[in-house]
């Protein structure tokens, strides 16, 4: 597969479309599975790593035919080109900077992605623009019945679904939705919402997952343990906070909105400005000023733009799709400036 071509366009999980599109970016839907009578990685030796990659490449082919996934073998894959598959959530960190033969499994339109020997055998993902829970696990939930039938699942009747962290065992199933929360940052309410949160047993990352920090007011919601908990039960406790959440979040907005002070009008148009004159921007500076402007065009503060292009900022300013638009490796301090000239560029064509 050409990775040049996937640096050109926005992900999945950022076309801004589907239900509650203004806050929620995306939702995912991923199972974990382990091939029955294979060693768990974290007992497998490299070469059983390279054995379990093979047999795992050869039935996906014979899975897909109809639908045929592209292949990215990753062991041999540069740091920025791997970086820029964690970048559009295709694979994860882990998997990125793993050892031995590894890979991801991916449909072309990037809604389902399978990440082949990072903690388990296999990673079944598939991905939704906006709110779209059901939609998701349908999908998932065929792939993995197909998937199935030519490979055999490690299984235990007591326990379900076995797995290398006992988080995943059970039915291996982890739903997060990403969400925008810009105004309930802003109104200093966000850490009151993810304390009620947590104590129903959800998650709370940042942008990048597991052991990541909120950038740009970007959080994920998902749940933490399958263990006794059905397919049902796990994907209704998402789909009963997540509206509540963007209740909140609406609320926060109208209340910024009707505050005498113009605090919200200041903050977007204060970002706005920096964007357009900046000759310096870090990333996660330009993740925090375009997050403000995101929610600019979402309040009809900012008319002269739309939030998929504001999207497709989000992600092309990122490290690994920036050099690989300008087809060169640039030093942090390089970045910082060719961001700041992409930025300014991107917004001086409106």
């Amino acid at each position: 597969m050409d990775i040049d071509r996937l640096a050109g366009h926005v992900g999945e999980w950022l076309r801004g479309e589907g239900d509650e599109a203004d806050i929620v970016i995306s939702t995912r839907v991923r199972l974990a599975r382990n091939i029955d009578g294979r060693h768990f990685l974290t007992k497998a030796t490299l070469e059983q790593k390279g054995e379990i990659e093979t047999v795992i490449r050869k039935r996906l082919d014979e899975v897909s035919k109809s639908d045929p996934f592209e292949y990215i073998p990753l062991a041999h894959l540069n740091e920025v080109d791997r970086t820029l598959l964690v970048e559009r959530h295709l694979i994860s960190k882990e998997l990125s900077e793993g050892t031995g033969e590894r890979g991801l499994a991916l449909y072309p339109n990037e809604t389902v992605s399978i990440m082949i020997n990072e903690e388990d055998h296999l990673r079944i993902q598939v991905f939704r623009s906006g709110f779209e829970l059901n939609s998701a696990w349908e999908q998932v939930d065929k792939l993995d019945s197909l998937i199935e039938q030519k490979l055999p699942y490690s299984f235990n009747n007591h326990f379900g679904y076995l797995a290398a962290c006992p988080t995943n065992v059970g039915t291996g199933l982890r739903a997060s939705v990403m969400l925008h929360l810009p105004a309930l940052v802003l109104t200093k309410q966000i850490e009151k919402v993810f304390r009620a949160v947590t104590k129903i047993n959800l998650a709370v990352r940042g942008l990048y997952g597991e052991g990541t920090q909120a950038s740009g007011n970007f959080y994920q919601i998902s749940n933490q343990a399958t263990l006794g908990k059905t397919e049902d039960e796990l994907l209704r406790n998402i789909a009963d906070v997540v509206p509540q959440i963007i209740k909140y979040e609406r609320r926060a907005r109208e209340s910024l909105q009707l505050e005498k002070e113009k605090r919200l009008d200041d903050k977007v148009w204060r970002s706005q400005g920096i964007l357009k004159t900046a000759r310096r921007l870090s990333s996660s500076e330009a993740l925090e000023l375009l997050s403000h402007l995101r929610l600019g065009v979402n309040m009809g503060i900012i008319k002269n733009n739309s939030l998929q292009h504001i999207n497709e900022l989000v992600l092309f300013t990122q490290p690994a799709h920036l050099q690989k638009m300008l087809r060169k490796q640039l030093t942090p301090a390089e970045r910082d400036v060719a961001r700041a000239d992409f930025v300014r560029e991107k917004l001086g064509e409106l």
